[in-house]
């Protein structure tokens, strides 16, 4: 388990792949058809990480789900490893998928996803450093107020709701309520003019 790397640190349907293995996310994306399928929204803020079993910047080691960090590896402190979705930034948009566990003890202040350094860069119109794992050129960015959408929940533990600190231990426990997906919002609906109605005048 990891604790939390990086606190210091001063398109819209995506396929992730995972260790050769895509992930595709057309079956809940809005082709036109078929409506987006969403679990759970909310916000949060969030935080980035690197953790390659390098040791270096906080690094903790190799990430709890086994897979190879990654672009689009978030670390949750509460969600079931391997669940779906996406983060919104100013109106960026970008996949995700919970890879590991945290952050730790900041998830106790509210900060309540990590992002891969990558993923945050891209949002935040920084450069990930590969050298020393920090994401520089965003102005010192470290944390982002951010929107998130779970799309699907992964098989394992974890909680299938809004995110609650690590040191709950939520991590631990099988779900076996997830929380009801929101209503869908109404789209409106075009009124229109019967033929040969003259236009309202003010």
């Amino acid at each position: 388990m990891r604790s939390f790397a990086l606190l210091t640190a001063s398109g819209l349907c995506a396929a992730l792949t995972f260790s050769g293995t895509a992930a595709a996310h057309a079956d809940t994306c809005d082709t036109g058809d078929t409506p987006e399928k969403i679990l759970l929204k909310g916000s949060t803020t969030a935080s980035y990480f690197w953790d390659d079993a390098s040791g270096r910047a906080g690094d903790t080691g190799l990430p709890a789900s086994g897979k190879p960090m990654q672009k689009g590896m978030a670390a949750s402190p509460s969600w079931p490893l391997m669940t779906e979705g996406y983060v919104i930034y100013k109106g960026k948009k970008m996949p995700f998928f919970v890879g590991d566990r945290g952050p730790g003890e900041p998830s106790s202040r509210g900060i309540m996803l990590d992002l891969d350094g990558k993923t945050f860069a891209e949002l935040t119109g920084g450069r990930f450093n590969p050298n020393t794992l920090y994401v520089n050129g965003n102005g010192g960015l470290g944390h982002i107020e951010i929107d998130y959408v779970i799309t699907k929940w992964g098989p394992g533990l974890g909680k299938k709701n809004h995110p609650v600190p690590f040191s709950t231990r939520a991590w631990a426990e099988r779900d076996n309520n997830p929380a009801k997906p929101p209503k869908p919002e109404p789209t409106a609906t075009p009124t229109a003019t019967p033929a040969g109605t003259p236009a309202a005048t003010g």
